[in-house]
């Protein structure tokens, strides 16, 4: 009924006195602004970047020229929400061990701002064991006994640091650049500046795991002021793939095919008279969701993959989990998905319930995490996918050196505040050196000593990547450029291959 009902309007509108009358009256505002402006209603057929590539309104999501020769065609990136902690994964610290329960010096702590903690902590030494693994001594705790076999694959970025404490704000600058919200997300950037190479398939795909969406919320995958054909497509392993995508009963695929076209017609009728942009989104969204009935379940549906694929992966077809995610992304990459991205919750160990300690909770995410993410870089490597598509692995801030405690009191399990200034991701494929670590941290973890690496210049780098210049990727909006990286990103150069 919502269809019919919304053809009935569109007809409406192009009929009834009452919107001619209202069309005419900001119509003649909108030619005379157009008049001034030197423009016209036929000028949003075609737009052009900042590097005079030309965009069809029609089809936005068509395959653009990268801006030079690109090292990966695609983007894999697994956010772990709520920041794993460094100290028990990556970042070996023995002098931190030698600390365990003494006072917080009083430097670590003056002029220094924390989600929870109060007056004087105690210092947290590691909570699990290390050792170096691969030809490239990498270390990694017992925690990730999966991983630690793929370090030859990865490049460990150890000093990387942020400007927000808290997780929404440190997730939407990760993810968009800024940590204010309407700012577009990585993968909107990209698919706007390439298209994709499916158009079949959303340009950018979103996976959840661990039972809630990030604290950010949905605008870590959205637009901003971008057309919102660019913004993330959340798909689900569990039941319907996406929302509201099926039929509804008694509606054929003919009848379907009919009335998009209907309204698709009413559409560019309005998009005729007025010139609105947002309008052919509109369009190329109504004819990729009748393209995603038949496409998305087919593409989703991991059954009819082979028993040694899900043992690799540790996969259960038809539940919601961080593994049937991870077989998904090899497959959605497979399929010319441009950025599929990945967020896994649950990672906040601040140790005020067993859920949240480190030595009980976190161990969970661990195993939640450990065989698929390790399977699906294997598996992107063996199908020879791995030398184009990027992988990214990470949280949106660190883990402080110190025990958490609130009030000044101690928490009833072990756990870790929020930390800016230092924390590990690690990257894979898509022309990053293997094997190498990047960056350094201070003898217990605090600071970053050497080559330090912002958000901002990571976001350039993986754009770099892909073959999109940071600074010349932009999007007019409110009377000025702007970009995902705003004014700062530096391409971290020596983790390139």
């Amino acid at each position: 009924m919502n269809l019919l009902e919304e053809i009935a309007y569109r007809k409406a509108e192009l009929n009834t006195r009452r919107h001619f009358l209202k069309k005419c009256l900001s119509g003649m505002g909108t030619m005379a602004l157009g008049a001034l402006a030197g423009s016209s209603l036929s000028s949003c057929e075609r737009t052009a970047d900042a590097l005079g590539q030309l965009r069809d309104s029609a089809n936005p999501m068509n395959p653009l020229p990268a801006h030079f020769l690109p090292k990966a065609k695609r983007v894999i990136y697994l956010h772990m929400a709520g920041a794993p902690s460094q100290l028990e994964l990556f970042d070996y610290k023995p002098e931190l061990q030698k600390l365990h329960g003494l006072d917080c010096p009083p430097s670590l702590l003056e002029g220094k701002k924390f989600a929870f903690i109060q007056g004087t902590p105690q210092m947290l030494g590691p909570q699990y064991n290390f050792k170096r693994y691969g030809d490239c001594g990498a270390y990694v705790s017992d925690r990730l006994p999966h991983f630690s076999q793929c370090v030859d694959d990865v490049a460990f970025l150890k000093a990387m640091h942020t400007d927000e404490f808290n997780h929404a704000p440190a997730q939407l600058l990760m993810q968009t650049g800024s940590a204010r919200l309407g700012k577009p997300s990585m993968g909107s950037w990209v698919t706007y500046g390439l298209g994709s190479e499916n158009q079949d398939l959303p340009g950018f795909v979103v996976l959840v795991s661990g039972g809630t969406t990030p604290s950010a919320g949905k605008s870590i995958w959205g637009s901003g002021f971008l057309p919102t054909v660019y913004q993330g497509v959340q798909c689900r392993s569990k039941g319907d793939p996406v929302l509201y995508l099926s039929d509804p009963k008694g509606m054929s695929r003919e009848l379907r095919k009919k009335s998009i076209e209907a309204i698709n017609n009413i559409n560019r009728k309005q998009f005729e008279e007025v010139g609105d942009p947002e309008i052919m989104t509109r369009i190329a969204q109504y004819e990729m969701a009748y393209k995603m009935q038949m496409s998305v379940p087919e593409t989703m549906d991991i059954n009819d993959e082979p028993e040694y694929i899900h043992k690799m992966y540790g996969t259960e077809p038809g539940k919601a989990s961080f593994a049937n995610n991870c077989l998904l992304a090899r497959r959605l990459a497979e399929k010319g998905v441009r950025f599929i991205q990945l967020y896994h919750w649950g990672w906040d160990a601040h140790g005020a319930a067993k859920s949240e300690a480190i030595n009980h909770g976190f161990k969970n995410r661990c195993k939640e995490v450990d065989q698929p993410m390790s399977a699906l870089l294997k598996d992107l490597k063996q199908r020879g996918l791995l030398d184009d598509t990027l992988v990214v692995w990470g949280g949106e801030f660190g883990r402080t050196p110190m025990r958490e405690n609130r009030g000044g009191k101690e928490m009833k399990f072990i756990g870790r505040d929020h930390h800016l200034e230092a924390f590990t991701m690690w990257m894979a494929g898509g022309g990053i050196k293997p094997g190498i670590t990047y960056g350094e941290t201070d003898e217990i973890g605090y600071y970053g000593i050497k080559d330090r690496v912002h958000v901002h210049d990571l976001q350039a780098t993986i754009l770099h990547q892909l073959g999109l210049n940071h600074e010349q990727l932009t999007y007019h909006f409110q009377g000025r450029d702007f970009r995902l990286t705003d004014v700062h990103g530096n391409i971290v150069e020596k983790i390139l291959a």
